[in-house]
Formats: structure tokens, C-alpha cells, sequence
């Protein structure tokens, strides 16, 4: 196993101190190379994914989203289950004051798909 391998394998969302807690300000991530497993054909699906999110006590670590987001690469998974599992783990580990995330997948059989998910503390 190749170390890039071992590290998407081994990825974990990782969470450090917000340095403005007392602050309102956004964060807006954007990873353009998302990739994820058709469960029904085994097909390889491709998006971008966004997100947006209000901190309170915690941001995330970069390096660990996008290896976290990267083992997304071998899961067979719906759109759907994607973006929300996506959604729950980040509000999960950093229980923002407010997070959205938006599954942008590229077209696959004539059919464009863009998932929300998002919700207000």
C-alpha cells in the first residue's frame, strides 16, 4: 500500500480550537475532486463538494477533510447518503453555529444532481 493510500485509509476528521469563538464569520470550502462508487452499477460518480459553516469552539483541519473526503473514493454510495453522511459527521465533530453542505454531482446519463443539506443551531 502506497503512503497516500494509507493515509486515506486511515483518514479522520481532525478539529482544532477556533481562534474567534467570539466571532460570527463563514468558512466556505470547496473540493472539486470528490469521487464515490455507483451502489447499483459500481460506476464512479464525480462532484464537487461545498461547504459553508459558522464555527463556534472548533474549525476543521484541512489536510484531514480533504483525506477524509478522499476515502469517499471507494464506498459505494447513493448521492443522497453521501452528502448527508457528509453533513452529519462534520456537525458531529464540530457543532457549528451553522453548516451547510452541497453535493454538486457532474452529469451521468442526460441527469445533473445538486444535494443540500443544512440547518441552523
Amino acid at each position: 500500500m502506497k503512503y497516500g493510500e494509507k493515509a486515506i485509509k486511515e483518514a479522520k476528521l481532525e478539529m482544532w480550537n477556533n481562534p474567534f469563538p467570539e466571532k460570527d464569520y463563514w468558512i466556505e470550502l470547496t473540493f472539486p475532486e470528490f469521487t464515490s462508487l455507483c451502489p447499483r452499477s459500481g460506476y464512479p460518480d464525480f462532484a464537487t463538494i461545498k461547504i459553508r459553516y459558522i464555527p463556534d469552539k472548533y474549525i476543521v483541519e484541512l489536510k484531514s477533510l480533504k483525506l477524509y473526503l478522499n476515502s469517499y473514493r471507494d464506498k459505494y454510495i447513493t448521492y443522497e447518503e453521501a452528502t448527508n453522511k457528509i453533513y452529519k459527521d462534520l456537525k458531529e465533530a464540530l457543532s457549528p453555529r451553522f453548516l451547510e453542505v452541497i453535493g454538486d454531482f457532474n452529469v451521468r446519463g442526460g441527469m445533473k444532481a445538486v444535494v443540500k443539506v443544512s440547518s441552523e443551531k
